[in-house]
């Protein structure tokens, strides 16, 4: 036998870089899982062909469970959050990166007690390969279930009062705490915030940053005025906001749609954007491109949020440990501030 021969058993890593797909998509092609396409299942087969690859049996079980579809969980019970421009971001990420792993995207809702109960049974019954939670609000009983599930569970957002193994969030502080910063630097110095849902990491958090910010200019907070993310609740917290403090010169809103409340409630108060009220909001949406006037906001990466939340689900199923994520904040200056 020649001396300095190597026997070392290919791996299905290497299977799948000769083959040029994933990780997961060499694992279910080698098991006949569904949802692999003709073209990717004929390329593994010849790269196991060509490397001499042996499926190990233990792997090859777990294989065989695998479902081929991956679930974006929501806590929400009306339908159409997923037409949010914030909610279709997020999907158009994610469906893109499952879709590199030919994995399939479920979308599911979970506010209701009969939602909760079907994401119950998902996560226990490993109806998917996988889960992305979002939205999640203070004491969900969702938030539990995740931690125990058996199958990987990657939160979009932190949960308040929980600490995931697995998330990926936006620098929600830092931003929060620039859009501030922009409207004290501008002569703002009675600049109020409409924050997000108070039982929501979000929403506090957002909040933090604009008290913070006010506190490091040497400026009193005011009491925030709630909204839940929708341009309805932005304009009627804007109308308390204007009844409660008449001469504020600035205003935070924790989100773009809120924003685009605020600016119609000013409108129709007679106050000028921003020759009296300067806004900021928050996310970079096109609501914020097109509001009038178009709106100074804090982007966060929408899309790339989704994206990530998606290719960390697919490294836990390729049997890798990623790490916790959070994705920086921009300030976009426009002509409401």
């Amino acid at each position: 036998m020649a001396q300095g021969v190597s026997h070392r058993q290919p791996t299905l890593d290497e299977v799948a870089e000769r083959a040029g797909v994933s990780r997961s998509v060499a694992s279910r092609a080698l098991n006949n899982a569904p949802h692999v396409s003709r073209a990717k299942r004929e390329a593994v087969e010849r790269a196991v062909k060509e490397l001499g690859y042996v499926p190990n049996p233990t792997a090859r079980a777990l294989a065989t469970r695998q479902t081929g579809a991956a679930a974006l969980v929501v806590s929400g019970e009306d339908p159409s959050i997923f037409a949010d421009p914030f909610f279709a971001q997020v999907i158009v990420g994610a469906s893109a990166a499952l879709d590199e792993a030919d994995l399939h995207l479920m979308l599911c809702l979970a506010a209701s007690d009969r939602g909760r109960r079907r994401v119950e049974r998902l996560l226990r019954s490993k109806g998917a390969d996988g889960v992305m939670l979002m939205a999640l609000r203070e004491d969900d009983p969702l938030a539990r279930t995740a931690e125990e599930a058996e199958i990987p569970v990657v939160f979009g957002g932190r949960p308040v009062g929980v600490d995931p193994r697995w998330y990926v969030d936006v620098d929600n502080l830092g931003g929060a705490r620039a859009a501030t910063e922009h409207l004290v630097s501008l002569g703002r110095t009675r600049v109020a915030t409409i924050c997000g849902r108070p039982d929501t990491e979000v929403g506090r958090t957002r909040h933090r940053g604009y008290r913070d910010a006010m506190l490091a200019a040497g400026l009193v907070p005011y009491p925030p005025e709630a909204g839940d993310f929708t341009e309805r609740s932005g304009a009627a917290a804007m109308a308390e906001l204007l009844a409660r403090h008449p001469d504020l010169d600035g205003v935070f809103a924790a989100s773009d749609n809120m924003a685009a409340g605020a600016l119609r409630a000013l409108r129709e108060a007679g106050r000028r954007v921003p020759e009296d009220v300067a806004v900021v909001g928050f996310d970079d949406l096109a609501v914020a491109r097109l509001a009038e006037p178009p709106l100074t906001t804090v982007h966060q990466p929408v899309e790339g949020l989704g994206r990530e939340m998606a290719r960390m689900l697919v490294a836990l199923l390729d049997g890798r440990t990623p790490t916790p994520l959070i994705l920086p904040t921009r300030l976009v200056r426009r002509a409401s501030a």
